[in-house]
């Protein structure tokens, strides 16, 4: 095993068979933190949105924000509801992109594929910038580095799903548990204070709100309905990530469907409590919050807070108040929140690789994100996530704030694409279905999933309306040009496929094979190569020696006449020393002198054991065999020579792969010595 093997086995773990696929799978206790982290943790940021969207008019506004929490929660739970039924109607993990493509065809599926694609990459953007600029709060040292305190996450993060997606689940659990049980606990102890009229208030709460310019006046039918919609779209920041469960349904164990739609209604009463809590509590405690960028618009008595004034999150002013007199428990809250916002991201890190393995089996994603790294997790779709989430971070600075007014559009273009595509389904369903009780059954999905599109459709408007010139087009537009790629590598496969596709003229045989053994020195390796391409019976053999140096070439002209071997050596003079040109060329002249025959160019190359001895043998193979893989009617042929070093790694990786791990028993992956014996001896 080389030094990047064993790299990688201490990064990722051991390598998992592909029957061992089952032993991955989730049961829901693991599988709600694994998918429901990034709605969950939507409670940290939401409260926030919607208060500073109110504060644009002064905390007068703030009379809206439980009323709008609920328009959030009764989003929240149409949509919930409505992805019900998508688990159960397409299991197979396709989720809105399968509704879409099946129901509307392949331009809504591509469509909603694209915004997903988008929305995953902004998921972790946004959840890992949030936690970056929570980490520079905490510690002085890390201020003007968020960018780079968010790669390393970023990184780290990537590190964990690549070892599987159920180790990285039971690592992320922990966390994503202690988190509902701050938030709920904190809310509950909240509302007990305020039945006893003891619910302190806010660090805020002393605080007045100069409404932003242009908004001084009182608020006509019209302006308070912009506000509010404001508030509402931002607001609405709390229904990103409830898709990815339908996404992730083949993760889930048995029943997969029954399973995941529990898991979808446990995410929808907890994301709901926690959200509605944080917001009346805070408006209750008479909490105060403007963008952070705007903080001169809070006055105290009449005067500006001062320039060094410290504006904590909505979540860490009411923890701080309940927990006055317990700091631990203010602590914890914090601590917690802090690191949900950066766990949010795993969401995304399970969601985007099982999409772009589907997109990839249609042929709209590289083939290469469909595929199963060591751990049985997509390692490709992993990486690439990883990688275009790093280029967001770096381009915006981690800076939540722009990041944030480019997120929610793409899901909730899927939503809209997806409660259309499963109207459609139920109203084919009822077309073929006869019974009076399945028809009851699909007119009740039917329902709620209309009522879920009436809903999403609105907040869609609203958001676009919103949103659009803070920053919505740049997400528009990231949407169209994947969106382009998808059609773009669609159209390659297709193309690729029509010309690889089999015909009569395929039985034809070439007139005639010239073989070319490839000469270096007259050595083992040489003498192997010759052997084999003269048992392959060509028409016509030769070997072929670029001349560089006229005593070597002397040198190998009388080796070659003393060996006999029967074959003739073909010399090329290479005045300007190039071996790889002059190769190229001769077998393209003799490719034109027959263009019905076949050049067949064997090279012979040494097994090396270490990873070191890569880099000083075979380079020249190496770009011999890139070049000619591109000159038409030549094929090319390694013929390998083992070096004794790759007979030790050969013996290496055998003791390897029977060397009995820790655990092996236990697991089954070996028979305890004394059934083995039991086999063994015949019983009379």
């Amino acid at each position: 095993m080389g030094v990047g093997d064993v790299s990688k086995r201490i990064l990722l773990g051991r390598k998992l068979r592909s029957a061992q696929l089952g032993e991955t799978l989730l049961p829901k206790r693991i599988a709600l933190p694994v998918f429901a982290s990034d709605a969950l943790s939507s409670v940290a940021y939401a409260p926030d949105e919607i208060f500073i969207m109110l504060a644009i008019a002064g905390a007068s506004q703030y009379v809206w924000s439980w009323k709008i929490g609920i328009a959030v929660a009764l989003v929240m739970a149409a949509v919930i509801a409505s992805y019900r039924q998508t688990v159960h109607a397409y299991p197979s993990g396709g989720g809105d992109y399968e509704v879409a493509t099946v129901n509307l065809g392949r331009t809504a599926g591509m469509t909603v594929a694209s915004a997903l694609l988008v929305d995953y990459v902004l998921t972790v953007a946004v959840s890992i910038s949030s936690g970056a600029n929570y980490a520079s709060a905490a510690i002085p040292a890390f201020q003007d580095h968020e960018a780079t305190i968010a790669v390393v996450m970023v990184v780290l993060l990537t590190a964990m799903n690549l070892r599987g997606i159920r180790e990285s689940g039971t690592f992320f659990a922990v966390p994503t548990y202690l988190f509902m049980f701050a938030i709920l606990g904190m809310c509950a102890y909240g509302f007990l204070e305020m039945v006893l009229g003891t619910l302190p208030l806010a660090e805020s709460a002393g605080l007045d709100i100069t409404p932003k310019e242009g908004w001084e006046d009182p608020l006509t039918t019209f302006g308070l309905l912009i506000l509010l919609a404001r508030a509402f779209s931002s607001g609405c920041a709390a229904l990103t990530g409830v898709e990815a469960i339908s996404n992730g349904v083949p993760a889930f164990k048995r029943p997969k469907s029954k399973n995941a739609a529990s898991t979808l209604l446990l995410l929808g009463l907890i994301a709901i409590t926690m959200m509605i809590s944080v917001i009346t509590l805070a408006k209750q405690m008479g909490l105060k919050y403007v963008d952070p960028h705007e903080l001169s618009r809070l006055t105290l008595n009449g005067e500006p807070v001062p320039k060094d004034y410290d504006q904590h999150a909505v979540i860490a002013q009411i923890a701080r108040a309940i927990f006055h007199d317990f700091s631990p428990g203010f602590y914890f809250v914090v601590t917690v929140t802090g690191v949900i916002l950066v766990l949010a991201a795993n969401t995304a890190f399970n969601g985007f690789p099982v999409l772009g393995s589907i997109l990839a089996k249609d042929g709209l994603a590289p083939r290469a994100l469909g595929a199963r790294g060591d751990r049985l997790a997509y390692s490709n779709g992993i990486v690439f996530l990883a990688l275009m989430a790093i280029v967001l971070i770096v381009a915006f600075d981690a800076e939540t704030t722009k990041l944030i007014q480019l997120y929610i559009v793409g899901v909730f273009v899927s939503f809209n694409l997806s409660q259309l595509g499963m109207i459609r389904h139920w109203t084919r369903a009822l077309t073929t279905e006869r019974d009076p009780a399945e028809r009851r059954k699909i007119y009740r999905s039917r329902t709620i999933n209309a009522v879920g599109l009436s809903f999403t459709a609105v907040v869609l408007v609203v958001v676009l309306l919103t949103k659009f010139l803070a920053g919505a087009w740049i997400t528009i537009l990231a949407m169209a040009f994947f969106f382009a790629v998808m059609k773009g590598i669609k159209k390659h496969y297709d193309n690729v496929e029509r010309e690889l596709a089999a015909d009569e003229t395929d039985k034809a045989l070439p007139t005639r094979v010239h073989a070319i053994v490839l000469v270096s020195k007259l050595h083992k390796p040489t003498l192997r190569a010759l052997a084999f391409a003269k048992a392959t019976r060509p028409n016509s053999l030769e070997g072929v020696y670029v001349s560089v140096d006229e005593k070597e070439t002397a040198r190998l002209l009388e080796e070659w006449d003393e060996r006999n071997t029967g074959i003739p050596l073909k010399v090329l003079h290479s005045p300007y020393r190039e071996v790889v040109k002059p190769i190229i060329e001769y077998a393209s002249a003799i490719r034109r002198a027959n263009p019905r025959g076949v050049v067949a160019v064997y090279i012979p190359e040494y097994v090396v054991g270490r990873w070191w001895e890569q880099l000083l043998h075979n380079q020249t193979a190496l770009r011999l065999k890139g070049r000619l893989l591109f000159t038409p009617g030549v094929m090319v042929t390694s013929v390998p020579y083992q070096l004794h070093s790759s007979q030790i790694a050969r013996e290496r990786e055998e003791r390897e792969e029977t060397r009995v791990r820790p655990g092996d028993l236990r697991r089954g992956r070996v028979t305890p010595p004394g059934e083995r014996d039991d086999r063994q001896v015949p019983r009379g």
